[in-house]
């Protein structure tokens, strides 16, 4: 029955057909792939799924993607028998990579290896905070065959090839635990009474809704405080006292932060604790002198 709808079909257009009938498979293909894994991260995405299977599942759709496309088009220029020694080509492991380097540059396929080392490794992956260098700090928001995408917190979106981006050395706030320790500063006069300051500190921490426990049960039976609060060190005019506060992300430690400098500062006016700031003397000097 093929070979006679076939036989209908004019010789001259026999291979065109075939070969649109071939590209517009592969697209569709594709395009249901892409459908099925977008269906899938939407579930991850909304808490049905786990949600360390996220970077593994965008990745993973784009690779797939890109092996359709090239199945489809290698067996697309097979069926054009001078361009069947490269569809061989492409079709073979080895030869795959040779065209690979040939049509793209030695740079973009470092990008995909590099990509594909961070999928497997996991050093980061998509929602980890990162802290890259000095001044690059986001959350990331796709990793896929070429570059990181970090999104700031000023929502400018940072692009990172990931052949750059595997060699860098990062801080990296949700790897394997996401609590975090929120450093508490505050300096205060060499008159105030120091104990009272770290008693309003360590209450003032404790009552906050974002504070954790993050002692181990070996601290907990030893006595050790739930918020340490410890002299840091004796300034030129301040003594500096310094309160480890614990929150179970680094969202709710930037907010405890904020709010316990907010009514430590209160406290310690209420409590006549003086939070001392510079003076500045000035002398007038008779030029007549």
């Amino acid at each position: 029955m093929e070979e006679e709808i076939i036989s209908f079909i004019p010789e001259i257009w026999r291979l065109p057909i075939m070969i649109g009938a071939i590209l517009v498979a592969t697209v569709v293909i594709a395009s249901v792939t892409g459908r099925l894994f977008n269906r899938t991260i939407k579930k991850v995405e909304s808490g049905e799924a786990d949600s360390h299977d996220l970077t593994n599942l965008r990745f993973l759709k784009r690779g797939v993607s890109v092996l359709i496309y090239l199945a489809g088009i290698s067996f697309a220029i097979y069926m054009i028998e001078p361009l069947r020694v490269i569809a061989t080509s492409l079709l073979a492991g080895a030869g795959l990579l040779a065209v690979a380097v040939g049509f793209a540059s030695q740079q973009a396929l470092s990008n995909v290896i590099g990509g594909i080392f961070i999928v497997i490794f996991k050093p980061y992956k998509i929602n980890d905070r990162l802290s890259i260098r000095v001044d690059l700090n986001g959350v990331v928001e796709d990793i896929n065959l070429r570059h990181t995408v970090i999104r700031n917190f000023e929502n400018k979106r940072i692009i990172i090839p990931n052949s750059v981006i595997s060699n860098e050395i990062l801080i990296n706030s949700n790897y394997n635990d996401d609590r975090i320790i929120k450093w508490i500063d505050m300096g205060i006069s060499y008159d105030s009474d120091i104990d009272l300051a770290k008693k309003i500190m360590a209450e003032e921490v404790e009552a906050h809704p974002n504070f954790v426990d993050n002692r181990n049960a070996e601290q907990i039976e030893n006595g050790d405080p739930l918020v340490p609060v410890r002299v840091l060190s004796m300034g030129d005019s301040s003594v500096n006292l310094r309160a480890w506060a614990t929150a179970e992300d680094p969202p709710s430690a930037f907010i405890m932060g904020c709010d316990l400098l907010e009514s430590i500062k209160k406290r310690f006016d209420k409590e006549g604790i003086e939070i001392p700031f510079p003076y500045r003397t000035i002398v007038y000097k008779d030029p007549r002198i």
